[in-house]
């Protein structure tokens, strides 16, 4: 057994097919709701079940209340339920985000900290000069482990 590894987990060859995840998302970047900024942006996500989820950016006249792509694909895997028996990193293991011209467009902080949760440091990312892993998009990132260890155990 591997170091790091638990008892009884396996690695799955996942096959990633970038340009359906990249059109996928441009077609979410189509339905986007961006009256304000006029950045249409969608993204989609493969789960390690192979399942492609997708989301896009609605814009909100607060600003502060805008949801970014990768906020409704997170939602969207949840409420799908794609990639449910992936295992403890997260069920995503890719992911594309892209403008409305088609582009790749990497993840702002925030939503890069909520994939961290939904795919691991592991996790693929898209960029304009191929794939990169979250967790060096994210270094030192904040995690549940965090969490666990700081918790304060007072009422």
């Amino acid at each position: 057994m591997r170091p790091g590894r638990a008892r009884g987990t396996y690695s799955l060859l996942v096959i990633i097919d970038w340009p359906v995840l990249r059109a996928a998302a441009a077609a979410a970047a189509g339905r986007a709701y961006a009256p304000y900024s006029g950045l249409r942006v969608g993204a989609a996500g493969q789960a390690g079940d192979g399942q492609v989820v997708t989301g896009c950016n609605v814009e909100n006249a607060s600003y502060g209340l805008t949801l970014c792509a990768e906020c409704g694909l997170v939602s969207a895997l949840h409420a799908s339920g794609a990639g449910a028996q992936a295992g403890a990193a997260g069920p995503l293991v890719a992911v594309a985000v892209v403008a409305g011209d088609g582009d790749p467009l990497l993840p702002c902080g925030r939503c890069r900290q909520l994939l961290l949760e939904a795919g691991g440091p592991g996790l693929l990312v898209d960029t304009a000069n191929g794939p990169v892993e979250l967790g060096v998009l994210l270094p030192a990132a904040f995690s549940q482990a965090d969490l666990a260890e700081r918790r304060d155990s007072r009422p």
